[in-house]
């Protein structure tokens, strides 16, 4: 489910980008910085027929730009002059030894200026176009460079943590996907769901209700990301509760329509009450009877489910919202609506981030493609046919997935 942001920045980045070295032969240069000063190609892209190559020192940017200028130009007259370009080091000494080993010609070997008073080491070098650049180690700007070390590693271990931190919780979500489809005998049952991010507001369940009953369920929470999974799961755990305990009394006794209208209420007062004012979910919720292959459903503001009929697929009904949204209200009007179903029927149900999926050219992927694609490959088993689907829709959006795709495909069999 889309949310917008607005996002207010109060103040432009800005740092700076690279620095441009006139050179004779830049793939010769190039293996000068990488080889002999441990630098990295930062850029290497064909441009006009030539190549734009900006290096980097192992902190990054800014980098230096290779450029080779016109024979006979101003620039060119510049190659093997002293380019102005310091490079800043916390100890001067161990990389002149380091360069040097590595062939890197140094005009002036570390020393400290008259004004230094011990706080202050210098050494100048030459690149292989004889461009000069000094290495300056200065106290008070290697103690800043120190910090910035340290911020940066600190930032790259909280990143790493972070990402291990979204692998367990994107493993702990996709365990609460049901293992394996009911076992009917009248309807085939597969799903299938794809976290935009690492974890999602989107989740499928069935849920059995003996005898020879089964709930089809997809919710689909506002927002995504970690909020949107928590939510989720709050929702999940709630319905999965009160589902068993409905299951529990209903197992000797007839099931009412009602009963899934109050489960429904109870379900979204609790949600209501545990995430607070604005948030809430889109919800349908299905009962299949195997014997009747009667479905009865709740559809809380969901998109609609395509029931797509008979064996040519052509007739195409819409299980449209029978109730508000979860969560928004402290009480919903729920009714219940019923569908008879016959072999061969189709039901599609969906997250609307499958039909607003979007393409380079911002066109929606829609209902009747999804519907074109279902008839397309119909005849394949239900786990397929959901495959298909949401491979469709990815290809559609691809390269980038702006939400959570989800989808039930059920089919009613002899």
């Amino acid at each position: 489910m889309r949310v917008s942001h607005e996002k207010k920045v109060s103040q432009p980045f800005l740092r700076m980008n690279f620095a441009t070295l006139w050179v004779r032969d830049q793939e010769r240069s190039r293996r000068f910085f990488v080889d002999q000063l441990g630098f990295h190609t930062f850029v290497d892209v064909p441009v006009g027929g030539g190549r734009w190559i900006v290096v980097a020192p192992p902190a990054g940017i800014p980098g230096l730009a290779l450029v080779v200028p016109p024979q006979g130009s101003a620039e060119s007259k510049r190659i093997g002059q002293n380019t102005g370009l310091s490079f800043l080091t916390e100890n001067v000494r161990a990389v002149f030894e380091k360069w040097s080993e590595r062939g890197v010609r140094f005009t002036l070997p570390p020393m400290e200026p008259s004004w230094g008073s011990g706080q202050a080491r210098y050494a100048l070098f030459e690149d292989v176009d004889g461009n000069g650049f000094s290495l300056l180690e200065f106290d008070e700007a290697t103690r800043a460079l120190e910090t910035e070390r340290q911020e940066r590693t600190a930032k790259l271990e909280a990143e790493r943590l972070l990402a291990r931190e979204f692998e367990i919780a994107k493993d702990v979500q996709a365990g609460l996907l049901p293992r394996e489809a009911p076992s009917l005998q009248t309807l085939e049952c597969a799903g299938a769901c794809v976290p935009a991010r690492h974890v999602g507001g989107d989740y499928y369940d069935f849920l059995e209700l003996p005898p020879g009953r089964a709930g089809l369920v997809l919710a689909d929470i506002a927002g995504k990301g970690i909020s949107g999974a928590l939510l989720m799961s709050n929702l999940q755990a709630n319905l999965r509760v009160q589902y068993a305990t409905l299951a529990a009394l209903k197992e000797y006794f007839p099931l009412a329509l009602d009963d899934f209208r109050d489960l429904l209420r109870s379900v979204n007062r609790l949600f209501h009450k545990n995430v607070g004012e604005g948030r809430y979910a889109t919800l349908f919720l299905g009962n299949y009877d195997d014997r009747t292959r009667r479905l009865s459903y709740v559809n809380c503001g969901h998109p609609a489910p395509v029931l797509m009929r008979g064996k040519d697929q052509r007739t195409v009904e819409r299980l449209e919202s029978t109730s508000t949204v979860i969560g928004l209200f402290d009480d919903i009007e729920c009714h219940v609506a019923e569908r008879q179903l016959a072999t061969d029927d189709v039901l599609i149900i969906y997250s609307d981030g499958i039909t607003e999926a979007v393409n380079a050219d911002g066109q929606e992927f829609g209902e009747d493609r999804l519907l074109a694609s279902a008839r397309e490959h119909h005849l394949l088993p239900t786990s397929l046919l959901a495959e298909k689907l949401v491979e469709a829709v990815r290809q559609f959006s691809y390269p980038e997935q702006a939400d959570d795709i989800t989808l039930v495909v059920a089919r009613c069999v002899a």
